[in-house]
């Protein structure tokens, strides 16, 4: 008998966050280890009208392709890339593992030739969605490799994930709407404003936000959400931050990130643990130093680190900025073939001020 919590997070991801209508393309993208709710997203999905094309992958198989394949092979897009780029009306994809350390001692090298060979089309998708042509999201399936990367038993971390999607909850997708009302406000007084200055112990920034957006994370894409970003001035980024949970990327830990930038770029990196990792990954591209989103997380309910960045970067209280790409509808420039999320706890002796008005003290805003 399937999870009752699993048919809701379903229904969530097809009638509020991609917004399935009849007719619509789509497309289910997600791991083997995952299919549980692959197969409620695909029911819901074509009870709406959908028109579906499902793209089952096998980490393990794409994981050799990564060891062993040629560039030409490494470079090869398939058919289903193509079409959630250039042709689906909606795309929902489904993150799972078996295994959250594959790609641990894969070879950063081989890792950018895949990623440079997916840029354009990945480019084509944020045009497609900037635009309105194109609705996506994304979530994660709960197995025992995410349980224990948080330190959880497979039932604790399933009650995590429902509670932190609204899942649990009688009507989840007026929750997602209730806190899009909420944040809206904070979305709406940055409006026109300028500089902004970040201090705290692990923190000492100042970046421009002139004409760029803030985006009110509500769950449309990521689920769960609960956040507001925006992409700052790519050259305004001046000061120093050091993050406060490990920074995870393609499967590896890097401990104890301090990044120093200077007109917007990092001209110095450090880090505890896998820290030529880092510096291969700074390396990756020109745009790989500059800072393509700048955010502020929301979500109270997701209070702990998990090591899974789809529930720390949201983690009330906290603020993380993403290395690389960034996102066309907040007015960043930046393009990158990497996109990489780092956290920094803002809950003591922290503040944030916009044109020398206090915004937000201790994890909180205080508008």
């Amino acid at each position: 008998m399937s999870d009752p919590r699993l048919e809701k997070l379903a229904q969530t991801l097809v009638d509020y966050c991609a917004a399935v209508k009849p007719g619509d393309k789509v497309i289910i993208m997600g791991e083997l280890s995952g299919l549980p709710l692959i197969r409620e997203v695909y029911q819901r999905a074509i009870l709406a009208g959908g028109l579906i094309v499902l793209a089952l992958e096998d980490e393990a198989a794409t994981d050799f392709l990564k060891r062993h394949g040629s560039d030409a092979q490494l470079e090869s897009i398939s058919p289903d890339a193509r079409y959630r780029s250039e042709e689906a009306d909606s795309s929902i994809f489904i993150r799972s593992t078996s295994n959250t350390r594959r790609s641990t001692t894969l070879d950063p090298s081989r890792e950018a030739v895949f990623n440079r060979a997916r840029s354009p089309l990945g480019r084509t998708r944020a045009e497609r969605t900037n635009n309105g042509a194109h609705r996506w999201t994304l979530t994660q399936f709960p197995t025992d490799a995410y349980a224990q990367e948080a330190d959880m038993s497979l039932t604790e971390f399933e009650d995590f994930v429902y509670r932190a999607t609204f899942s649990d909850q009688a009507d989840p997708i007026q929750r997602w709407r209730d806190l899009g009302t909420h944040q809206q406000k904070y979305v709406d007084w940055l409006k026109g404003h300028r500089q902004v200055v970040v201090h705290g112990p692990n923190i000492d920034l100042t970046l421009d936000i002139s004409e760029r957006t803030f985006i009110n994370s509500d769950g449309k894409r990521n689920m769960p959400s609960g956040e507001i970003f925006t992409g700052p001035v790519e050259q305004s980024v001046n000061g120093w931050v050091r993050f406060t949970y490990p920074a995870i990327h393609g499967g590896r830990q890097v401990e104890g990130v301090e990044l120093h930038f200077e007109q917007g770029k990092v001209t110095q990196a450090t880090a505890r643990k896998n820290q030529d990792f880092l510096l291969a990954e700074l390396d990756s591209d020109a745009g790989a130093r500059y800072l393509g989103e700048f955010a502020i997380g929301t979500n109270y309910g997701i209070d702990r680190f998990t090591g899974n960045i789809l529930f720390d970067e949201k983690i009330g209280g906290t603020l993380h900025m993403a290395l690389g790409n960034g996102y066309l509808e907040t007015g960043s420039k930046n393009q990158s073939t990497i996109h990489w999320d780092m956290i920094c706890d803002m809950r003591q002796d922290s503040e944030i001020v916009i044109d020398g008005e206090l915004f937000y003290k201790n994890g909180q805003f205080v508008l």
